[in-house]
Formats: C-alpha cells, structure tokens, sequence
C-alpha cells in the first residue's frame, strides 16, 4: 500500500509506484518469504521513458516495501519487461556460498538502433543477484539471445523450470508469434519452436507472454491422478474486442519443444477468435509468479491495471498507474472446454473491515448500501449473489458521488452480458479513446444464480464473475472519490441472495 492515500485518485490497496511512471510487471519471483515485484519504470516522469526496472517486495501481497531501482539502462540499451527465477541447483554458476541466485531475464532496447532504421535494436540479457533481489550484476555475456534474424518486436522473455525434461524454458514475443527456447544454464540457448501466427487475436503487437503449467481442478470429492495442461498468456496491443490493450490465453500440451493446442481450444482461436483473460479495459501484460512453494500450489498472477490507449495521459499527479490486485489461476474443465479462471488472492480477506448484509430480499427499485452501511464505498469488496425474475432484467451496481458522477457495472438478461459503464464517471476529456462505449462480456455458466464479487479502490473496479469465470477490469476518475453505492433492478426484479459489502481497511 502507498503511503500517500491522499492524493487524488491514488488507491489503497493496489500497488502503485511512489512516484512517475509505470508499466508493465517483471520479474515476478518468490525467494525466501518474499513476493518480489519490479516493473517497467522511468523514474524521471510521469509520462513513458527510458526503461528502469521497479522493485518492491511483499510478505504478504498486499503490503509492498519499496526498494532501489534494481536495474538501468546500459550500453545495450534499456531494460524492458521479462521475468526472474530462482536458479536452485547453481546451473548458471552465478550462486555463492552455497545459495542459489535469482536470475533475471530482460529484453534490452537499443534507442540508437531504432532510431536508425535497424530492425535488431531489441534481444534477450541476463542478469543475477545473490543478495536476495537487493543488488544486480549484468551478466558479461549479453545478450544471450541476439536478434540474428533482424525481427522488430523481439521482447519480453518469461523463464521456467521444466522439470519433465530437466530444462530451462523461455518464451517470448516476436511481432505476431511467440518464440520457445530452452537451456541448462541460463546463458546458452537453443531455438525450439514458434507458435500463434494462425490463432487467436492478431490486431496488434503480440507481447509479455506467459507459459507454465497447471493441474486442473478436479471436482469436489474427485480422487486419482490430477490431469495437467500447460498454459500460454499472451498480451496483444491493440486487439481487445473493446479497444487497445487486452491479453488472450492458449491452452494446450507440451512435449519439451512444440507447444500444441488442445482441440476445443484450437477451434475457439481459429480466423481470428481468441479467449480473453479479462474482458475489462485495463489488465494488460500480466504474468503470474516463479517459485511459488509447492505447499502453496497457486499460480500467482498479476496485471498493470491500464491500457495503451491512454495510459500516457489519465489525469493523477505525480504517479501513472497502478496494478491490478493479485489473483490466483485455475484451469477448470466443463464439458470439452478448458478455461481458466480468475480469483482475487485470499490474503485480501484480511484487510476487511466495517461489514454489512442482506439476504433473501427481493430488489426491484434502487436499494442504496452505503446508506445501510455506514462506510463509504469508495474502498469497499462488494460479494454478491442474485437470480433473475425473468430474461429482461437488467441488474446494476452504482457509484455516485455529490457532484453526480458515477459508474455502473452490473448484469444485462436480454443479452446475457455483465457491463461496466464509464461514460459519465468524472474526468474524460483526457483521451477521446476512455470512453465512447459501454464494454461488455459474455457470460459462461448457464446457472440461474449469478455471483458477482467486486472490489472498487478509488478509481478502479475489478469484478469476477461466476466464481472467476468472467473477469472485467475497469478505471475511472471522479473529480471527487464516489461515496454511494446502490443496487437496482430493471425491467423486472431480482432475488437477491446474499450481498456481503466490506470496507476495505487501509
């Protein structure tokens, strides 16, 4: 959490940089009770620059201590988005005293090169710590990957551990495919395979790719050999179905070199078609943790809550952008179709504060919780469980302010899509490109009772859906925070079973 809660538009318990700009998260790796993050930074504005690497830790995922820059630019450039690891076994030799290093994988960006006309201004460098993230070394070597075959966009290399094989894996993007590599010791690398040029979304760059593996989640009371899938993230600007920056995922197995689709999955990507990790405006490049301990099981994810579109000019002050809350991923198989699924971190429960509740009330007009409360909405996790009397109605979740802003998010029957309506939320006249539409995702389960779990902080609403089968991500900017919150029913009414409203502590 910052410690500067006071500034306009600067959430609670979302991470933000304590000054200029921000993007991208790197680095993502777990190392002795510590969740470390670094992140795409130019400390010298608030505007996109020269790229540092960012760097905060975590115990608990919520609470963030900043640390110093961990890495600048250099000779071969600047430091784009990639990932870490934590090389146990030595295999790169840059452990001492017997501990193992973090490593980090990075994407160097030559301006000069760029500027020249060149098309190999970007390849893969590596760089290890042996202090516990604390202070880095640039390995002598670099690049480890250079960019021989001249391709523009050549970045943002992600690094696992493969153990079936005993391998290094590393995967990136290159322009409009992702690249796979392996290695047994971080320095030296061979080319595998490539993947994606005939699937999924192609309307803009493909970057910040993810790949790992996942167990599937078995039912309840289910015993036996768990099923494993591996899982490929890829971000894409722009593309998103609603405009700009948007990550779509692939699922599929893999044999050590060629990652191959399974069938659902291949026809849900072809001519064009991809399934997205998050349907809302603003997830962009999220990637998930390395080494998160085997006795916790989660895979850990993480996304920069923006969008390309108009990251450059959102009205705060002295800080751009934050991240969106940490969530946890699970594959889950209905029918012949495997999807992931997206939930807020459990550790967020602890920050719950001041609680309220309804149950078992019929909502036909508008039913102000705020109000009820007694706490402001403007920090608040919102838990909710209805059914529909009827395929028309349309169910919502207002905030407003004093001054008649608001946002609305909620649930249309006739089409059977959630929203999140911005359009009147406070400042637009930055970007014409932040609000022109009401954004929209199908809904998946054909249960009756709908759930929908949000947590607003400010200037943010992130909704999961259905148990995390739909996720919407959203920011907005009142001119003052929103203080009221509502519920309403149209065109018909809801059964409401259960609504749990939080306020979130600081």
């Amino acid at each position: 959490m910052s410690n500067s809660n006071l500034e306009l538009h600067r959430p609670v318990y979302h991470f933000t940089p304590p000054a200029h700009w921000m993007n991208d998260p790197n680095g993502m790796v777990f190392y002795e009770g510590e969740y470390h993050l670094f992140y795409q930074y130019y400390p010298e504005a608030t505007v996109w620059g020269p790229m540092h690497w960012g760097h905060a830790v975590s115990t608990d995922l919520v609470h963030w201590e900043h640390l110093p820059i961990a890495l600048y630019p250099d000779a071969l450039g600047l430091i784009f988005s990639g990932s870490a690891v934590v090389d146990w076994k030595n295999s790169s030799g840059f452990g001492e005293n017997g501990k193992p290093p973090l490593v980090a994988i990075f994407t160097q960006h030559l301006m000069e090169g760029e500027k020249a006309g060149r098309h190999d201004f970007q390849y893969q460098s590596i760089a290890y710590s042996n202090d516990r993230g604390r202070t880095w070394t640039k390995y002598a070597g670099n690049p480890v990957i250079p960019n021989v075959d001249k391709i523009h966009d050549f970045r943002d290399p992600k690094v696992i551990w493969d153990e079936a094989r005993q391998q290094w894996i590393m995967v990136f993007a290159a322009y409009d495919h992702t690249m796979f590599w392996s290695s047994k010791n971080l320095k030296n690398w061979t080319y595998l395979s490539s993947f994606g040029k005939e699937y999924g979304a192609h309307g803009g760059v493909w970057e910040c790719p993810d790949f790992f593996p996942i167990n599937v989640e078995q039912a309840s009371g289910t015993t036996g050999v768990q099923q494993q899938k591996w899982v490929l993230l890829q971000s894409l600007n722009p593309g998103l179905p609603s405009g700009g920056s948007g990550t779509q995922y692939f699922v599929g197995d893999f044999d050590g070199k060629t990652f191959k689709l399974d069938p659902e999955f291949e026809t849900s990507v072809q001519n064009g078609k991809a399934v997205w990790l998050d349907w809302g405006r603003d997830n962009y490049a999220g990637v998930t943790w390395s080494d998160v301990p085997k006795s916790d099981g989660r895979r850990l994810f993480l996304g920069w809550m923006s969008n390309w579109d108009y990251a450059n000019v959102v009205p705060t002050q002295n800080w751009r952008s934050a991240m969106t809350i940490p969530r946890t991923l699970t594959l889950r198989k209905t029918g012949n179709a495997y999807r992931l699924s997206t939930q807020p971190v459990r550790e967020l429960e602890k920050q719950r504060g001041k609680k309220y509740s309804l149950a078992n009330q019929n909502v036909s007009g508008k039913v102000d919780l705020t109000e009820k409360a007694g706490f402001s909405s403007a920090t608040c996790e919102l838990d909710l469980e209805f059914t529909p009397n009827g395929k028309q109605v349309e169910f919502v979740i207002e905030l407003s302010n004093a001054k008649g802003e608001l946002f609305k998010i909620g649930y249309d029957g006739a089409t059977n899509r959630f929203f999140c309506d911005r359009m009147k939320s406070g400042n637009l006249d930055f970007s014409p490109k932040f609000a022109t539409q009401v954004d929209f995702a199908p809904r998946i389960s054909t249960n009756k009772t709908i759930k929908m779990h949000l947590f607003f902080d400010r200037a943010s609403c992130e909704l999961f859906a259905d148990g995390g089968e739909v996720a919407m991500t959203e920011i907005f900017f009142p001119s003052e925070d929103f203080s009221r919150l509502t519920i309403s029913a149209n065109n018909g009414d809801v059964m409401l079973q259960r609504a749990d409203l939080f306020e979130i502590k600081k």
